[in-house]
């Protein structure tokens, strides 16, 4: 008897939400293949435990998503550039949302300054961040305290590095309602923080900051 496939379990559990989805919904594959129209775009975190559309409720088709380490945004990475403009320019969604992640490991990483080999070149972003608001990070704090508040401030920065891209300056520019925000998610309880980090216009970037910060250190 031949082996069993290591990914054959995948593919019958593949099989059966198939089979799950005709029976509850006839129509949902013809609907998918026939259109993409989100109204979201999400940049999140890679972490296998943050699965953006079941946190949000949305069906496949309705959330466009990126995702990367740490879930930063740089105005070099032209995957994650490729993304944006595409749902902005091309699907024209309503909202951009940055979602981190308590506890996240590549913040705690960036942190802690951990040797990790090439990953390190990629937080080093993370540790930007980090260095910034070194005065918000202070060294007697508990380091899971140090790592959430490092990850609220993370999605603050990258909120701001999509807001800053010629991309949205464009949109906004010929009119186009497209808003950024930012949002941290607790593995602990499945529920999302908003960070009250809401960008509709290019003039608002520095207020949405300044306000999304003082609110952290209010709570």
């Amino acid at each position: 008897m031949p082996a069993r496939h290591p990914l054959e379990q995948l593919i019958e559990n593949n099989r059966q939400w198939s089979a799950s989805r005709q029976e509850t919904d006839p129509d949902f594959f013809r609907r998918l293949t026939n259109l993409q129209a989100p109204e979201y775009l999400w940049i999140g975190c890679a972490d296998s435990r943050v699965p953006a559309n079941e946190i949000v409720g949305l069906d496949p088709g309705e959330l466009f998503v990126h995702r990367n380490v740490a879930n930063v945004v740089v105005h070099t990475d032209l995957n994650c550039l490729s993304v944006l403009q595409y749902a902005v320019d091309v699907l024209k969604v309503k909202h951009v949302i940055v979602c981190g992640h308590y506890g996240c490991g590549g913040v705690q990483a960036a942190l802690t300054n951990q040797k990790l080999g090439l990953i390190n070149n990629w937080l080093r972003h993370v540790q930007d961040v980090s260095q910034k608001y070194a005065n918000l990070l202070p060294e007697d704090m508990p380091e899971a305290e140090r790592t959430d508040r490092l990850c609220e401030l993370n999605v603050i920065e990258q909120v701001t590095n999509v807001a800053q891209t010629t991309i949205l300056e464009s949109a906004w520019e010929r009119g186009q309602e497209v808003t950024v925000h930012g949002w941290v998610y607790r593995l602990a309880n499945g529920l999302v923080r908003h960070l009250h980090m809401d960008i509709p216009k290019h003039d608002e970037i520095e207020a949405a900051r300044k306000r999304s910060i003082e609110r952290l250190l209010s709570r």
